[in-house]
């Protein structure tokens, strides 16, 4: 049976339902493009989960959105399941020996989310980057992970851009088939031992100058982050019944590509710099496959590099010292 925190939205027919239609196709096509689960044409039974009504009850405690930074920061852009390109990142940074042991003292790195999807190394990736979460606070530094939409995505059931492997991972090696995609679903649906995990992160934080999100922040999102990371995380841990609105909407911190694009509204950026009172933002989400990119006199900062072997973009991460920022490849 499933946790008992997923009985009500969840029925048993809802999973077989859900089952069947991730088995039918065994992976993405990279054609397709990932939209909110609430606007998937395909998907009457998420639909019908994300209309339930919230329970109101949560367990978890506000915590600030604000970190003080320290010398240096480094930011990592999405990395989809893909052990090798992770790892190269963190030796690019300074964040980690060829033995997987942090060495970078009191560095701080953020990675603004999606370790999910379109790769075959999930399991592994999670547990390598809890563990450098743990070393990192006993050397002094920090790794401050967010989520993505794609984490949101497997939370809800959609599991389009999951690979044959990233089912059998969660299933000890069966084949794909509908108990194999029951599997992940136990493992990402809210309250599920890998939902608890992710329910530690938050959509959006603030590091120094800086704000640090997956798509990008909105003004008119700024004044209720704070709500919208606990709910968030409430909902992952499996005591909200729906995400927040802001984790759903097109337009919200999961979702944006306002400030990726080619025109960005450069005076939109600086209403929400201005709100926030930072610097810069720093986004993933929209692969630059040419290397990292920035816009609005470097006011944004785009780090999704598509590094994943999915795509076969370059490795670059981005340093951030004091007012100096800069690319390292």
């Amino acid at each position: 049976m499933l946790p008992t925190t997923l009985s009500r939205p969840r029925s048993a027919a809802w999973i077989a339902l859900l089952a069947l239609a991730a088995c039918k196709s065994q992976g993405p096509q990279k054609s397709q493009t990932s939209s909110p689960p609430s606007a998937l044409e395909d998907a009457s039974p998420l639909a019908a989960h994300a209309q339930a009504p919230a329970d109101g009850h949560c367990s978890l405690s506000p915590r600030s959105l604000r970190h003080p930074a320290g010398a240096r920061l480094v930011a990592i852009g999405d990395i989809h399941g893909d052990l090798a390109a992770a790892r190269r990142a963190l030796l690019l940074a300074g964040a980690i020996d060829d033995k997987d042991q942090w060495i970078g003292g009191a560095l701080q790195v953020v990675q603004t989310g999606d370790l999910l999807d379109r790769g075959n190394d999930e399991e592994e990736l999670l547990g390598l980057l809890e563990s450098l979460e743990t070393q990192a606070g006993a050397a002094g530094g920090a790794l401050f992970r967010l989520n993505g939409n794609h984490e949101l995505m497997n939370a809800m059931g959609d599991f389009r851009y999951v690979t044959r492997h990233g089912f059998e991972d969660f299933a000890q090696g069966t084949p794909p088939s509908p108990l194999t995609t029951e599997a992940r679903a136990r493992a990402f649906f809210p309250g599920g031992e890998y939902a608890r995990k992710l329910a530690a992160y938050d959509m959006v934080t603030v590091v120094g100058r800086t704000v640090f999100v997956h798509g990008g922040v909105l003004a008119r999102f700024v004044d209720g982050l704070d709500g919208a990371n606990l709910a968030s995380r409430c909902f992952l841990l499996g005591e909200r019944e729906t995400p927040p609105d802001e984790a759903i909407d097109p337009e919200g911190p999961l979702w944006t590509r306002l400030f990726s694009r080619a025109d960005v509204p450069c005076d939109q950026l600086q209403e929400t710099l201005d709100s926030l009172g930072v610097d810069r933002m720093v986004v993933g989400h929209t692969p630059q496959l040419g290397g990292i990119t920035s816009a609005c006199e470097d006011k944004v900062w785009r780090i999704d590099t598509g590094m994943a072997s999915y795509y076969g973009g370059p490795t670059q991460v981005l340093e951030i010292e004091g007012d100096r920022v800069r690319v390292l490849e």
